[in-house]
């Protein structure tokens, strides 16, 4: 029987950091929803025997490494969609002497086989949610107990139903500092909805897409604008990085349309790497098209590519900020040959042309309509 300590936990939370996610005032490591789950689940994880326990996508180790610290925990096992997150929970870990608590698998068997207790941040998609929720009820222990929490502006009744094709029982906790806890038990079984698999007639596609991947097996409209540019990247171009791939749309039709062409689609979404990998794989170009889960493409050397395709979010989390954006347009600049180019599509009102000049080099405006703009950057340094 495991006993919580909720004074250690809150020591704990004042040392968390973020990186290497961004930084900056308006952005936290810890959040109201993380202290809520674990106080609503007080109870069962004081009871859950060792190894029992499961976190899926906590965002930078609060939910993981506060049960490590209020139980004395081991065994935990971890799910985070995001490798940005991944990392910051292995670096928090660290700092705090306590990597050997948790181990980290993908979404299925080995992350939930046996687990009595799950706790989950709320997804910002029901099609993430419907994926997590499938998941948990086909492999966890017939006794399980969800608590899933978040922010009461992203919590919405379609949650509610979302979980109660998958659990008996789906109860929310009172709301605290603007945040609340869904509880779900008495897992059903049933056949996975996800991947799903749909064909975009318009530009002769076939997409796969897992729950929590950008737009879905949907074809979204700025990376539509940008398709339309694709016949004007270089002829002589031999690598092409699709930077924050998603479903792998950008990289499997520039591989489709230029054959001597080999791209690597990277994203810091392990759904999205996955359904990038599927979406290739269906339109007959896996064979050119690499899947790569980074953060914006570290890995990868310097100088080694010669286009960057690249459709930026405008927000990091539920906040507004364009600091993801930034990371983005450096990583090309890294990644580009001298001459290289980075294609761009963003919201018009976020003007990046100037960014884009300072941070990879000579920026025109390649076209533009009543929503979005495509740039076309070469790096001249």
């Amino acid at each position: 029987m495991l006993t919580g300590d909720s004074a250690a936990g809150d020591e704990l939370f004042g040392r968390l950091r973020r990186l290497p996610d961004v930084e900056a005032p308006n952005l936290v490591a810890v959040d109201a929803a993380d202290r809520l789950i674990l106080d609503e689940a007080d109870a069962a994880l004081a009871a859950a025997p060792a190894g029992t326990v499961a976190v899926i996508d906590d965002h930078y180790g609060a939910l993981t490494l506060g049960v490590a610290v209020r139980y004395s925990a081991s065994g935990i096992r971890v799910h985070q969609d995001s490798v940005v997150g991944e990392r910051a929970l292995a670096a928090n870990a660290a700092r705090e002497g306590l990597s050997d608590r948790f181990t980290v698998h993908g979404l299925g068997a080995d992350l939930l086989t046996g687990a009595r207790v799950v706790l989950l941040q709320l997804p910002r998609s029901l099609a993430a949610l419907t994926e997590i929720a499938e998941t948990v009820a086909r492999h966890a222990d017939p006794g399980v107990t969800v608590f899933a929490g978040g922010r009461d502006k992203h919590i919405t009744p379609a949650m509610n139903e979302v979980l109660a094709r998958s659990f008996t029982e789906v109860r929310a906790s009172r709301g605290r500092q603007k945040s609340r806890v869904l509880t779900a038990r008495g897992p059903i079984a049933a056949e996975p909805t996800y991947p799903v698999t749909e064909t975009v007639t318009d530009v002769g596609l076939t997409v796969v897409a897992h729950g929590a991947a950008f737009a879905g097996s949907r074809l979204d409209i700025g990376t539509r604008f940008l398709l339309d540019f694709l016949p004007r990247l270089p002829r002589d171009a031999r690598t092409a990085v699709d930077l924050g791939c998603g479903t792998g749309i950008l990289a499997v039709a520039a591989a489709r349309r230029f054959p001597g062409l080999r791209v690597i689609a990277t994203d810091q979404s392990a759904a999205a790497v996955a359904s990038a990998a599927a979406t290739a794989a269906a339109n007959h170009v896996a064979d050119r098209v690499e899947v790569l889960r980074d953060d914006v493409a570290g890995s990868l050397p310097d100088a080694s590519v010669d286009v960057v395709l690249c459709n930026p979010p405008f927000h990091v989390g539920a906040a507004v900020h364009t600091g993801a954006a930034v990371k983005m347009f450096d990583a090309a600049a890294r990644l580009l040959r001298p001459g290289g180019e980075l294609w761009t599509v963003y919201n018009t009102h976020l003007n990046y042309r100037g960014m884009l000049q300072r941070t990879v080099g000579r920026t025109e405006v390649a076209g533009r309509n009543r929503k979005f703009t495509v740039t076309r950057s070469v790096r001249t340094r």
